[in-house]
Formats: structure tokens, C-alpha cells, sequence
């Protein structure tokens, strides 16, 4: 969990990232397993301008060899869906403020649309870079109940069927799935098998219920999913806190190394993932695994 002051200080920190200079060290023409990864130090700020020799990939714990490296900013495509169920009724402004501050730093190569789910689940239909549309696409979903979280996960995948590059969901909600038809195995799964990277974002707030005041406790589902596939997960007690956290994942999404091996073999099997940096107190986040077929590497 990130804290307001943290958050903060990361921002302020990781500003000066899309300022500087990035360039591609090392590129092989070969088909290689792509492996987007995100370098922390130990104050958990974001850490530019690495060479290649600081990392280290693990296919089932055996060091490779990079075929890939590049620490120059990659272009995302992005779906954003935010929870629009009932005990969100007092702090929807407030998410589609936070939410706007992803999609005004979007860069113009990235891409995005955005959705809601409640008991239904709308999207706003087409990828685009223009933040205007984008933000105005925030006015039209309604409050509703129940909350089909797994659900949105999973079509939200679906909604990046065919996309090239870098593909990403970022999820937020404020309490756990209650009416969905897709399992959280099935979303997860869904999630690796087309490796999409997931951010979520979980907040505790308080709403009443008609009765009393009751207090939303995050889905567990969201830290699982998040740490599954390489994203980022932030769990929040402060809707302050929603502005710096939708701003951090923007950053973090142009700051990610791209990383590459060729697999030692194409035995249809999931491998176990794991990047390992050369400096101590440096942290590195990238999915857990892949599936060693040809179908799933990249030229």
C-alpha cells in the first residue's frame, strides 16, 4: 500500500522522467519473450536511466541472455474501468478527477478508452488519445448494484483483443465482487493468457447502506491479479489519495524497461518469470510467467 505522503513524493520524483533522453541499447532481430518491468528503489521511487547489465531474467530460475533492451518510453494501449456501484455514490467526482489525471498524461502515441461496471458493464466504445473525448466519456455512466468487479476484468481483456504492443488494464473499486459470472480464476487466467497487465487500485470508503454507515473493504482479487501480471497494485483509505495514485500509474506506464529473452525451449509449458536487479535496495516488478510456445513470442 502507497500512503498520500509517499505517493506524493514519488510523483515529484518521477517528473522528471519524461524529460530525458531514452534510447534502445540493445535489440536482436530474433523472436524473443517481451518482459515489461518496473525498477523501485527502496523509498519505492522510480528508478531511470539503467543499462542492461543491472538485470537479470530467471526463466524457472536459469539466468538468460538479453535479446532485448530498450529503456526508451513505449507506447500503451489501455482500457480504463472504474466501479460505479452504489457505495460509491459520495466519491464518484472525486474518481473521475483522479482519473482524468491518467488520461491528461497520456502521451499522444498512447491510446485508451474508458468504462464503468456496477451491475452492468459499459465502455465508451473506441480507443483514441484525445483526452477530450476521453474525459468527456467519464459523464455518462450510471450508479448501480451490484458489483460485477471480475466481470469487468475479464471484458475489459477482451477489449484488447488484436492490439499490438503493450496492452493495460486499470481497474479501480471500492469493495468486493458480488454478482459477477466470471470467477476471479477466470479473469486472472484471462489476463495472463493474453498478457495484459493489470493495475488496480482498491480504496476503503464508507456510504450508507439505507440502515446504517458501513465501511468497503477492497477485493482481495485486486492485489492478486495486479501482482500476477506485472501491474501495480494500490490500496487506498483516502479518496486524497485517488489524485497522486491515478498520476503514479500514468508514470509508471512510461517508465517501464522493456526486456527480452530468447526461450531456451518452446515446450508449451508455463515458465516461472523473475527479474532480478544488480544493485542493492532495487526492486524489479514484471509479470510471473509465460507460456513457452512460438505462437506467444514476439519479432
Amino acid at each position: 500500500m502507497i500512503g498520500a505522503v509517499a505517493l506524493v513524493a514519488a510523483v515529484l520524483a518521477g517528473a522528471t522522467i519524461a524529460g530525458r533522453a531514452r534510447q534502445a541499447t540493445f535489440r536482436s532481430g530474433t523472436s524473443f519473450v517481451p518482459v515489461f518491468t518496473t525498477v523501485t528503489d527502496a523509498q519505492g521511487r522510480l528508478v531511470p536511466g539503467l543499462d542492461r547489465d543491472q538485470f537479470t531474467i530467471l526463466d524457472n530460475g536459469k539466468p538468460q541472455d538479453l535479446t532485448l533492451f530498450y529503456s526508451e518510453t513505449q507506447p500503451f494501449t489501455a482500457v480504463v474501468s472504474l466501479d460505479f456501484s452504489f457505495s460509491m455514490t459520495n466519491n464518484l467526482e472525486r474518481l473521475k478527477q483522479a482519473t482524468e489525471q491518467f488520461l491528461v498524461r497520456m502521451l499522444p502515441s498512447d491510446k485508451s478508452q474508458v468504462g464503468a461496471f456496477s451491475d452492468r458493464i459499459q465502455f465508451s466504445g473506441k480507443f483514441t488519445s484525445d483526452h477530450d473525448d476521453l474525459i468527456g466519456a467519464l459523464r455518462y455512466p450510471r450508479i448501480g448494484n451490484p458489483t460485477r468487479l471480475y466481470d469487468a476484468i475479464f471484458e475489459s481483456v477482451d477489449m484488447l483483443a488484436g492490439i499490438d504492443g503493450r496492452k493495460v488494464v486499470v481497474v479501480f473499486s471500492d469493495g468486493e465482487d458480488t454478482a459477477s459470472h466470471k470467477s476471479f480464476g477466470d479473469a486472472l487466467n484471462h489476463a495472463r493468457d493474453k498478457e495484459v497487465m493489470v493495475y488496480s487500485i482498491g480504496l476503503e470508503s464508507e456510504f450508507f447502506s439505507g440502515a446504517r454507515l458501513m465501511r468497503s473493504k477492497p477485493d482481495r482479487g485486486l492485489k492478486k491479479i495486479a501482482d500476477a501480471t506485472g501491474g501495480g497494485y494500490f490500496e487506498l483509505k483516502k479518496t486524497d489519495e485517488l489524485g497522486p495514485t491515478f498520476t503514479r500509474v500514468a508514470q509508471e506506464l512510461h517508465s517501464l524497461y522493456t526486456i527480452g529473452f530468447t526461450p531456451p525451449a518452446l515446450d508449451g509449458k508455463e515458465h516461472k518469470l523473475e527479474v532480478k536487479m544488480k544493485q542493492p535496495g532495487m526492486t524489479a516488478r514484471t509479470r510471473k510467467s509465460y507460456i513457452a510456445t512460438a505462437e506467444r513470442l514476439t519479432k
